[in-house]
């Protein structure tokens, strides 16, 4: 069978239209592909998480939002893209579970805050074939010929696919943290990510040599 060309950029941006998405979602969209360099299923899912997660919570993509992704695999970046939440502000925070899902609270100063989780329905992704077969890694997806028919299946389903709950998490204040020399490196590092008598960056997390 012959190959089958996946959606352009351009191509997924017109179909989306297409079919009547808003307008806001559309801008989602593009600004996510264009983040992320290419309309990666992953991505296009979550920009549908993201936007349930918001609709959920009763929140916009400005307000602050704190975000916990579940993967490390596509689904941050809608979030980076719609809501500003990143690592460098520590309002994302990314756990490598291995499940598509997300988490979105509000800012608080209680011990915990209620918030919303979306993720993944196996369940009700049953009659989309195509995107069942990828999601469930199988051997029966065939990427030359079944990507196009994947994303016309994910933009069909939408939000079907997804559940949400509402769920509490504890909230972690900042803590103030003190500034130490490493012995082998000599440079600084927090004191509490010390590994006995030497960094991290010498230690476990070390993945480099210096080159003479």
């Amino acid at each position: 069978m012959e190959p089958v060309p996946e959606y352009t950029p351009v191509e997924l941006l017109e179909k989306t239209r297409s079919l009547g998405f808003p307008e806001y979602l559309q801008d989602f969209f593009q600004e996510c592909i264009d983040f992320h360099t290419y309309p990666a299923p992953g991505v296009l899912i979550g920009v549908f998480m993201v936007d349930y997660a918001l609709a959920a919570l009763g929140k916009r993509p400005r307000d602050k939002i704190f975000v916990t992704c579940e993967t490390p695999k596509c689904l941050p970046d809608p979030p980076q893209v719609i809501m500003h939440a990143t690592i460098g502000n520590h309002r994302l925070r990314v756990l490598p579970i291995g499940k598509f899902a997300i988490t979105l609270t509000p800012s608080s100063a209680d011990e915990s805050v209620e918030g919303v989780r979306v993720s993944i329905d196996r369940k009700k992704m049953s009659r989309y074939a195509t995107l069942a077969s990828w999601y469930d890694n199988s051997p029966a997806f065939r990427p030359a010929t079944m990507k196009r028919q994947l994303v016309d299946e994910i933009l069909a389903a939408g939000r079907d696919i997804l559940s949400c709950e509402r769920v509490r998490m504890k909230v972690t204040p900042k803590k103030r943290w003190k500034s130490v020399t490493c012995p082998s490196c000599g440079e600084q590092v927090p004191e509490d990510l010390m590994e006995g008598d030497h960094c991290a960056g010498c230690g476990s997390m070390a993945y480099y040599e210096k080159v003479p």
